[in-house]
């Protein structure tokens, strides 16, 4: 890969149907980078439009946000980091999924467990957070500060985005913003195309590690089993 600009720690599908049909829904898979032919859902004609935010990061469900490395981290240290974070968490298990609307985009959310992938998600960050060099001011300034609530700017400050511990919502992006009229029909197509392959029950049973190239592109890097 070329030089990496950013990190992060996501949950990804391991192969199979699920993973293809997303990958193939967003036009990428960040497992081996390889370009998909978006497939033809009835009901949607601009699916390579309303999915160019979601293609650059892969399917994914974010658990640590994109940071950059401290200065002296290096990527065997990440690697070594999250290898003994695996080996500590349990996988976390829910009944399945559900498509809804998230502020203006559509994404996946669990149908249930939102005690236990809340906990899940406070302890990936809490891991995760020495191996992150501090934030800039032009760093914050992307997050809009203006438009986050108190408690989502100290969480900022402290952890390095905005919605974790209590503002964490664990979710798989599957388009970018939407307007109004257009949610409720994308999101009955998009149902139709993916209930098929959605995992009964879903378990998040991996931590991913995800690098960004110079592209901007995301690309999996690691996948460590979650065996505690």
């Amino acid at each position: 890969m070329d030089q990496i600009k950013r990190y992060a720690v996501y949950y990804a599908p391991r192969p199979g149907a699920f993973a293809n049909a997303a990958a193939a829904w967003l036009g990428r898979d960040p497992a081996d980078g390889a370009i998909k032919d978006h497939p033809r859902v009835p009901g949607i004609t601009d699916v390579a439009q309303i999915t160019v935010d979601a293609r650059r990061y892969g399917f994914h469900g974010t658990l640590r946000a994109p940071f950059r490395p401290a200065p002296g981290v290096t990527e065997a240290e990440i690697d070594a980091c999250l290898r003994g974070l695996a080996a500590r968490l349990r996988p976390v298990v829910n009944s399945g999924l559900g498509l809804h609307d998230m502020n203006g985009f559509l994404a996946l959310t669990p149908l249930d467990g939102g005690a236990a992938l809340g906990a899940f998600g406070a302890a990936v960050v809490t891991a995760t957070d020495p191996l992150r060099a501090p934030l800039t001011a032009a760093d914050i300034a992307r997050r809009k500060p203006e438009r986050l609530t108190p408690r989502q700017r100290a969480l900022l400050e402290r952890w390095g985005y905005p919605f974790v511990m209590e503002e964490f919502v664990f979710h798989l992006t599957l388009t970018g913003l939407l307007p109004g009229d257009r949610r409720g029909p994308v999101a009955e197509a998009l149902l139709g195309y993916l209930d098929p392959v959605l995992p009964r029950p879903f378990v998040v049973e991996d931590l991913c590690l995800f690098a960004e190239d110079a592209s901007g592109l995301f690309h999996l890097r690691h996948r460590y089993p979650l065996s505690g």
